[in-house]
């Protein structure tokens, strides 16, 4: 990318320059440099970069430009354009960047998900909106209810298409793709480029236009990549040990069980900490990221779920505490950290049978992780997680713990314990229904909605 690229020299309308200016944004990434000529000029895009690379400005920088060229009064339930994506955090995500943009246009959008009743969506819809966010499910069920029909739209934009893939939506995608125009213009936006995604190219996108940015399967130079060879015993210390440091931190589980189990042993042993997984409601979703995002609890433990589309700032180590089965499923875990130009960590714990399987996957993932035999007392704790350890208490999802706090733990018990301290005892999230339409490694799906 040249030194000189703006958004202005690549061809975005001043009035959306000025927007981005206003939130900090005034350098395009890579792959919004590669992709926004073309998009604004209505070519068909396919566009390849990692999450946190910059896709979502790449397509709705074109999209917004676009409707606010041809202004035409709304319609109840015919948008003008679709955003379809995989799961409910991200839907918000893009609706949270879009506002701006749609401020500055005079433009309407409505997010479109399950898990929460569909009064409020029906009614935006019926009073007519420019641009909708959904996933998959709920808006089929919306059309086939009669709310809405896709034949007025003229933008048409899937993101994190093979996630959506390996959650099981082509089918859906296919079907509410061939209820959009084939004059309109379509935008997929992918970190790989697999066979589920070539089908969709082939059948959607006329002549599409290429650009690959930031790959998903390439290292991230910001990244320390570290393998903790851990016995049975010593793995839950030191994974103790590791977040009860200072910062944020995600702790990656391949099951629903898993996540609960270490959410509460973390908590019992005084490192506030939330759990993320399908089988919590999207109200108890809500309130384990506000604990995280606040600080209320800075220890994450998630399935593969918060692998994908789920944006937090500052997030100083990630910790594989089961290794992915997937390669790929590594390279998007780890993505939750070393984003906007930041550094990060990222851990993986490994067994003694699970050596071989490692190997292969920090292979296959294409990189070269330092390996270290630790136990809770190894001085490279402190090195890859510095600070003084803090146990102020589990985490406990009362009124008074979601509210924004500053600090490493501002969790419902405020006292400070030493390293050697007793833990306190806790309580964890409730538990509920799966979100948008998702499905984790080993477990069915739970909502298709």
């Amino acid at each position: 990318m040249s030194t000189d690229t703006s958004f202005s020299t690549l061809g975005v309308p001043t009035t959306l320059v000025a927007a981005l200016a206003e939130r900090g944004i005034t350098t395009p990434t890579p792959i919004q440099a590669a992709t926004l000529p073309d998009a604004l000029a209505g070519r068909d895009v396919l566009g390849r970069g990692r999450t946190g690379s910059g896709k979502t400005y790449a397509f709705l920088l074109p999209l917004v430009a676009r409707l606010s060229a041809e202004p035409t009064s709304r319609r109840p339930g015919r948008p003008r354009a679709l955003i379809l994506a995989p799961t409910r955090e991200l839907v918000g995500q893009i609706e949270e960047s879009l506002a701006p943009l749609a401020r500055t246009a005079r433009l309407t959008s409505r997010v479109v998900y399950g898990g929460v009743g569909q009064g409020p969506q029906v009614s935006a819809l019926r009073a007519g909106v420019d641009i909708v966010i959904a996933c998959p499910g709920r808006l089929e069920d919306l059309i086939g209810q009669g709310h809405l029909t896709l034949d007025a739209v003229q933008v048409t934009i899937l993101d994190e298409a093979d996630h959506m893939a390996d959650l099981g939506f082509l089918p859906a995608v296919r079907r509410l793709l061939d209820r959009t125009p084939r004059t309109g213009q379509r935008m997929l936006f992918s970190a790989t480029l697999d066979a589920g995604i070539d089908v969709l190219t082939k059948r959607y996108l006329s002549n599409p236009v290429t650009h690959q940015a930031d790959s998903a399967l390439s290292p991230v130079t910001t990244m320390d990549h570290h393998v903790l060879h851990v016995t049975a015993q010593a793995h839950l210390p030191v994974l103790r040990d590791l977040t009860a440091a200072p910062g944020r931190a995600i702790v990656f589980t391949r099951t629903k069980h898993r996540a609960k189990k270490l959410a509460r042993q973390l908590n019992e042993s005084g490192v506030p900490a939330v759990e993320l997984h399908g089988n919590l409601s999207q109200n108890a979703r809500t309130r384990t990221m506000t604990a995280f995002h606040s600080g209320a609890a800075a220890t994450l433990v998630a399935t593969d779920i918060a692998a994908r589309g789920i944006h937090v700032d500052d997030v100083n180590l990630v910790i594989h505490a089961d290794p992915p089965i997937e390669h790929k499923a590594y390279v998007h875990r780890s993505g939750r950290t070393a984003r906007a130009g930041n550094t990060g960590k990222v851990i993986t714990m490994m067994l003694d049978e699970q050596v071989r399987d490692v190997r292969d996957l920090t292979r296959k993932a294409g990189i070269s992780p330092t390996v270290t035999r630790v136990d809770d007392a190894h001085p490279l704790l402190a090195q890859l997680a510095p600070g003084e350890r803090s146990f102020p208490g589990g985490y406990a999802a009362a009124p008074e713990a979601t509210a924004s706090g500053s600090g490493r733990r501002g969790g419902a018990r405020p006292s400070q314990r030493s390293r050697s301290g007793s833990p306190a005892g806790a309580t964890s999230p409730a538990s509920g229904l799966a979100g948008c339409q998702l499905r984790e490694q080993r477990v069915s799906v739970i909502d298709t909605r």
